[in-house]
């Protein structure tokens, strides 16, 4: 649908807003008063309060070579369990961001974030029949600063699909209705980061849609070799009220164990919807994903959920 160049242009303008950097921040660890996300990591700042953070250590820790697997590998049950007394845990914080300046981290993340963000965006982008550069970029931006499901759905009620309106018209609504969004949000940290939405409607202005080089965005130069630093860090709009979902002693129970249970039903599984993770669901989890290439270690996290919700 994109060219590489293009998938890289869309992830550095993702980077600028998460970290400053073109080429993304691994090693930033980030901490903002009022966050929901709580601690935030990495290049694409992925978050303790989402169970993201501990599938990238996790996979981190179980890499060849990792050197700072050992020291991380004592916070995997905390992070497992987003125990936020991790927030101000300053020994973990400074492993977290040596580990960072590790080439194995680099490309974990690498790997990790293409898989929980940019894969999903570029299928969400494709059930819309978007094809644009500039569109998958709105898309993969949303995928990581959150509520992308909800914001779309708003959308799609009020004008219609892409299809019916057209790519621009539906993009520009789409970040219109997203700037209101986060200018409205109760978490008034979610006010400051309405910038994104005002970069994107810049490019829009421009007719940018296919993200050619060069351009400039919040004052950093889009080309080969540049590298400024312009913005600061900013609060994470990603929904925090899911849980990792696992085998567990006891097992873990609830509505949203439920709602993986009916998801997989409608994927063909057959079991008994009792909203209990039990082994039974495990080993259905892992054949999932399994089935739709994903690491088939029977947790359930953002980039299962996505698979389900295709």
């Amino acid at each position: 649908m994109v060219t590489q160049t293009q998938k890289q242009v869309a992830q550095a303008i993702v980077n600028v807003f998460e970290t400053s950097r073109l080429v993304g921040d691994y090693d930033r660890v980030t901490l903002l008063a009022g966050d929901s996300g709580h601690l935030t990591y990495g290049r694409s700042q992925t978050t303790l309060a989402s169970g993201n953070l501990f599938l990238l250590i996790k996979e981190y820790v179980e890499a060849d070579n990792a050197l700072f697997a050992s020291e991380l590998t004592a916070y995997l049950d905390r992070l497992r369990d987003t125990d936020f007394s991790l927030d101000e845990d300053h020994s973990f914080r400074f492993w977290l961001a040596q580990a960072g300046q590790d080439p194995v981290m680099e490309a974990v993340q690498d790997a990790f974030f293409d898989r929980i963000y940019w894969e999903p965006a570029c299928t969400s982008a494709q059930a819309l029949g978007l094809e644009s550069a500039l569109a998958l970029a709105v898309v993969y931006d949303s995928r990581i600063h959150g509520s992308w499901h909800f914001i779309r759905d708003q959308v799609l009620e009020r004008h219609g699909t892409p299809e019916e309106i057209g790519e621009e018209g539906w993009i520009t609504r789409y970040v219109m209705s997203r700037r209101d969004w986060l200018a409205g949000h109760d978490n008034e940290l979610l006010h400051k980061t309405i910038y994104r939405m005002e970069a994107f409607l810049s490019l829009i202005g421009d007719g940018r849609w296919s993200l050619a080089l060069p351009f400039t965005l919040r004052g950093v130069r889009f080309e080969e070799g540049a590298l400024q630093l312009t913005s600061g860090p900013i609060a994470s709009a990603e929904p925090q009220n899911a849980r990792l979902l696992m085998l567990t002693s006891p097992p873990l129970v609830g509505e949203d164990i439920r709602a993986l249970q009916n998801a997989l039903v409608g994927e063909g599984y057959i079991m008994n919807v009792d909203g209990i993770f039990d082994e039974a669901l495990a080993r259905m989890v892992k054949m999932f994903q399994q089935e739709k290439g994903l690491v088939s270690d029977g947790i359930v996290g953002a980039a299962t959920w996505s698979a389900l919700n295709q």
